[in-house]
This record gives structure tokens, sequence and C-alpha cells, in this order.
């Protein structure tokens, strides 16, 4: 069949007021088009520039057909990569020509990867309480809506602490002191051990918060409760501690949702240093690079855990759960709570969950589209993430 690309769009929506990036992809096929995920939601203007003033012009008149080719000039006619921008922004179209792909198959998505390995995804949902108390309602609350998996934080990444020892005329920041964030997960763990069954199982996200000796104390704290996995306890320029992080722990290890770069994850995959990778699709490229790290990290025992925020739009959801459908060394994979009615009014088709686990709706391609006239209602905003402005007691900037 003889295709061409005609034209390529960037729409930016916040549907539950978190900045989104979607790409559609025309074709000279009437009606033909495919839909991408491209956000990067702190940076989303730079994402939208990048496809609008580079990736368009490099795309118009090309083979929608040819999705490895493109793949691999679109990443390397920049010369420089491996960057959140250019690969957000790559993907959003990776992720458009595998739905247009699809769609002349006639097939959903995970088909054209092998079939189904299990009947629905698993998937585990956060409790992010203000308080232990509170983190332990938000538990309960997840549980009694069928949830067996459940990521709990409290406080935020790295937790709060009123008793705070900072100087005078601190500047500004959100600050986290990390041993009382330390010792408050330890205390809500062992309530939450004592009030729940052991049918109910907990992860935690340290979000890089931690110095390497101090993710090491912590997980040795945390072994006891059997999490099914403590994930981003070092942060991507410390992975070399990787070895000594697993030489002196027993608890299941997930990393990778801040990866961008091959090399930030080969080393731990082929030593095993890790349990679940957690990459965000977008982040390292789409989905022609994810499906090769799928078969990679299954030569070496290493489990799938994608990275889903509500930083994605639902297109990306159901890119995760196709892939975590047809994935044999597949683990668990995130749900958002921030997946809400307006997400399913722009991206309609996007996958729902019942009792924890998430289904998809079996239309060719990826199965989501993008209600443009819906998307235009939510308009993205300008402002800065404060939360990335963590600080130490002392006022030290800190790792996100």
């Amino acid at each position: 069949m003889s295709l061409k690309i005609t034209n390529v769009k960037v729409i930016a929506t916040a549907p539950e007021g978190i900045n989104l990036v979607a790409v559609k992809i025309e074709t000279s096929e009437p009606g033909l088009y495919g839909v991408g995920c491209a956000t990067f939601t702190q940076r989303h203007k730079a994402v939208v520039t990048a496809i609008e003033e580079y990736l368009k012009p490099f795309l118009i008149g090309k083979d929608p057909q040819r999705i490895e080719d493109i793949w691999k000039t679109a990443m390397v006619s920049s010369y420089w990569r491996n960057g959140p921008v250019l690969n957000n922004a790559v993907s959003g179209v990776d992720m458009a020509l595998w739905d247009i792909k699809g769609k002349l198959a006639g097939m959903p998505l995970y088909q054209l990867f092998g079939g189904k390995c299990r009947d629905a995804v698993p998937a585990y949902i956060h409790a992010d309480g203000k308080t232990i108390e509170h983190a332990i309602e938000l538990v309960k609350d997840r549980v009694d809506a069928g949830w067996k998996e459940i990521r709990v934080q409290v406080g935020g990444y790295g937790g709060e602490s009123n008793t705070m020892h900072r100087p005078e005329r601190s500047t500004p920041g959100v600050y986290y002191d990390p041993q009382v964030y330390m010792d408050t997960m330890v205390e809500t763990f062992e309530q939450l051990t004592t009030k729940f069954d052991s049918t109910i199982n907990y992860c935690h996200d340290v979000h890089e918060r931690l110095t390497p000796n101090q993710a090491i104390q912590f997980a040795n704290r945390l072994e006891k409760f059997n999490l099914t996995f403590l994930e981003d306890a070092l942060p991507p320029e410390q992975v070399m501690w990787f070895d000594h992080l697993r030489a002196h722990t027993k608890i299941p290890l997930a990393q990778g949702e801040l990866f961008n770069n091959p090399n930030e994850w080969m080393t731990i995959i082929a030593k095993r240093y890790i349990d679940y990778l957690r990459l965000h699709v977008s982040q390292v490229g789409g989905i022609t690079p994810v499906r090769k790290i799928i078969a990679f990290a299954d030569a070496y025992g290493v489990q799938t855990a994608w990275h889903g925020p509500g930083d994605m739009t639902g297109i990306a959801h159901a890119v995760n759960t196709h892939l975590s459908i047809s994935t044999p060394n597949f683990g668990i994979q995130e749900w958002s709570c921030s997946i809400k009615e307006n997400t399913y009014k722009v991206f309609p088709g996007t996958p729902v969950v019942r009792n924890g686990y998430i289904y998809l709706n079996d239309q060719p391609g990826i199965g989501v589209d993008i209600d443009e006239e819906e998307a235009a209602k939510y308009p993205c905003h300008d402002n800065l993430p404060e939360w990335t402005l963590a600080r130490l007691p002392d006022g030290t900037a800190a790792r996100p």
C-alpha cells in the first residue's frame, strides 16, 4: 500500500490540570491517522517546538509504514540525542506510527507484538497520605475498591516534618529531612502490616531523596515488610552504587523512570542489580526501543513495571498496557489516581481499571483517540513546578 505522511499535529492539553502533549500523524489515506504521547510535563513547550519546527518537516512525505527507519533517522537527525525533549518528541511520532500500523492490520497493538501473555494487566495504585493516619485511610479505600497492590507515601516524596531544624532566613524550597522521612515510613509499614492481612502488598518510592549509604540503611529497615519493590532508591547519577545496595539487601529493587540513555540501564540489567525496570516509555523514545529493551531484560530475568503517572496521556497508558499484556517478563504496572473523567473525554478509549486489573478495549492500533475540541477546553499552564525545588534542612539543594 502506497502511503505518505501528509501532516503532523501537536495537541497540548491539561484535562486533569497536568500538562500533556499528544501527536497526531495524518496520512494520504483518507481517515487513516495515528496518535502518540510526547508528554514532558515540566517542559512541554520545548517538546511542542521540537515536533512542529523540526520533526514535522522531517516527516512530511515519508512512508509511515517504515517505523524502524523513521525512528533511527529521527533520533540522529539532530546529531545530539538521548535527552528528554527529543526522546519524548520522537516517542510521540513513534507511537503514532505504530497506531497506524495496527489500524492497517486491523489488530490491536498487542497482537502485533505476539499476542497476549495474560488476560489483563495487574496494577498498583497510589496511597499518598499527608500523615500516617491519612495514608492508612487511603489504603483502606484502595483495598475496599479491590486493589491488592498499593504504593504508599507519607507527606510527599521525602516526607514533611513540622519539627525540621532549619537555619534562619531559609532559602525558598520544598524541605524534607531524610532521617524523619525514613523513620516515618518504617512506622507506616509497621502499622499497615498489623491493620491489613498479608494478601495486600505494598511498594514505596524513595524518589532518589537519599544518599547511597542512607538508601542501604533504609532498604535494610524495610526488608521485614516484604515489599513488592523499593523504587528509585538511587538517582541515575549513582547507578554504580547498585552493586553495594544489592549486596546489602534482599528487598526487590525497581529503577528507571528518569533514564534517557541506554547506558543508564544496560549495565544494571546485565549485572542483575535490579528486579524491575521502571522506564517511562516516552522518555526513552517510544515503542520501537522499548520492545528491544524488553527482550534484553528478559534475557537477564529482569521484569518490567512501566512508569504510569498522571503526566501521561491516555494514549501512553494504553501503550504501557499493550506492552505489558504481551510481555513474558512483565511484573506489574503503575496506575495513577489522576486518571479521571476528563481524561476519558479528551482521550476516548483510555484503558479502564477494575479490581486492580487494567483492561484494553481491543480496537485496532493503540485503541485510543484524541478529541481535539475537548482538548482545547483544557489549556496547558505555564507554572513552574514547585515540588522539584527540593532542599535538605540546612538549605542544600537536593534531587526532586
